[in-house]
């Protein structure tokens, strides 16, 4: 059993890949079914954010071109366009990317902690899904623990750095006083969360949340003095938003480039400043086009967050080092499952040696002979057949000059400390 990670992320493919390639929640159990449904996979998790798309998948012979070739048919994309954009990590380093992942330390934002929340789900999911099994569950409750003990350990996310900090960051970079202005907020996710939180903090004046499930939105907007719509009312409040930050899971576009257009006029052309976090985009691409209008998505807050992250560098390094020493405990645990088989299959030929011997010497003693005579028989005869195959091996070795297997016999056999006792 092997394991492979599949995925692409900010590092690797810009925005107009990432938002083809993202498996929502309206379609990721069909997909984790059909991607286990594939030759040679057995288990499978997909993890889907907007900074990256991630597979999963233990396999006995399956091949990063077998798993490519199924990504790019589920979402109706030839290979050849998504290969460039894609790393495959196997074994060892497939648990290392995983455990950096759920740490934080591959993110945008170093250290970030909503990303082992969002790899807890996608494991949830599969697990919900059946297609999480005994490695992938083993492998991702190990995770989790590893995750837990860079957080503790580490100052790694001491800093209050995330997309959603970097985005209100900007916004403050362009108005400073953000007393006077009004913040829209599309969404009621974690991150929009924290954009209301981050915003309140620093004093915004009005905060709208705009959500699909007007319930969610009243939530969140209640725990900030806030005003909750719904998305279709979106285009009759755009015009009192100053701020809008945008941050849903919708398939399509929820702001479009008329609706900006209307906002604006209505605005007399007072400028707008726009956060698009969404993956796919939440925000017409075409708005940036409009005049009057400050459009940024996350691939554009890179450089917002590289000045917020430099705290969290050497606490990257400490974590790494945990994250180091724990791959190498699951790649024990993992090797550790080829000697089990092995063992039980030397308890069952011992056993059955010791079964054999033991029915002779009960004939014996059945036969006459006395229980001392057929006692030292079942010793001797036993011994023997244990010690028979392995003799024999050592012996030719030696006679081969295999100094290694020698070693290795000593080293499984304990011999010279026995001897020496």
């Amino acid at each position: 059993m092997a394991l492979i990670t599949l995925g692409l992320n900010h590092k690797t493919a810009p925005i107009d890949i990432r938002e083809r390639l993202t498996f929502g929640p309206d379609i990721i159990v069909a997909a984790l079914r059909s991607l286990t449904e594939q030759p040679e996979i057995d288990e499978a998790v997909i993890l889907s954010t907007c900074n990256r798309t991630e597979l999963y998948c233990t396999h006995n012979r399956s091949s990063r071109e077998q798993i490519c070739n199924w990504l790019g048919e589920f979402h109706g994309l030839e290979p050849e366009t998504i290969s460039p954009f894609l790393y495959h990590h196997q074994d060892q380093e497939c648990v290392r990317h995983l455990l950096k992942v759920a740490s934080g330390l591959d993110s945008m934002v170093l250290g970030e902690p909503q990303i082992l929340g969002q790899v807890k789900q996608a494991f949830q999911t599969a697990n919900d899904a059946s297609t999480s099994g005994k490695f992938l569950g083993r492998l991702f409750q190990h995770t989790f623990s590893v995750a837990k003990q860079v957080r503790t350990d580490t100052a790694i996310g001491h800093s209050p750095v995330s997309v959603a900090f970097a985005a209100v960051s900007l916004a403050r970079q362009i108005f400073s006083d953000l007393s006077q202005l009004t913040a829209l907020l599309i969404g009621a996710g974690e991150t929009i969360e924290l954009a209301a939180r981050h915003l309140h903090q620093h004093g915004v004046g009005r905060i709208i949340v705009a959500n699909r499930t007007l319930e969610k939105a009243h939530q969140l907007a209640g725990h900030f003095d806030g005003y909750a719509i719904g998305l279709t009312e979106i285009h009759n409040h755009l015009a009192e938003a100053d701020i809008v930050i945008s941050s849903t899971a919708s398939p399509l576009p929820v702001v479009g480039k008329g609706t900006v257009e209307s906002a604006l006029k209505k605005r007399k052309h007072q400028p707008i400043f726009m956060v698009d976090i969404a993956v796919p985009r939440d925000i017409e691409s075409e708005v940036s086009e409009l005049n009057d209008v400050y459009l940024y998505t996350v691939d554009d807050l890179q450089e917002v967050i590289q000045e917020n992250m430099r705290s969290r560098q050497e606490a990257a390094e400490q974590a790494m080092e945990i994250v180091d020493l724990h791959v190498e405990e699951f790649m024990g645990w993992l090797r550790s499952l080829d000697a089990v088989g092995m063992i039980q299959d030397y308890r069952r030929q011992a056993e059955q040696m010791r079964d054999e011997v033991l029915e002779r010497a009960l004939k014996q003693i059945q036969s006459g002979k006395s229980p001392e005579e057929s006692l030292r028989f079942l010793a001797h005869t036993l011994t023997n057949k244990l010690l028979h195959t392995p003799s024999t091996q050592i012996r030719q070795a030696g006679f081969t000059g295999q100094s290694e297997l020698l070693e290795a016999a000593n080293t499984l056999f304990q011999i010279n400390d026995k001897t020496t006792q």
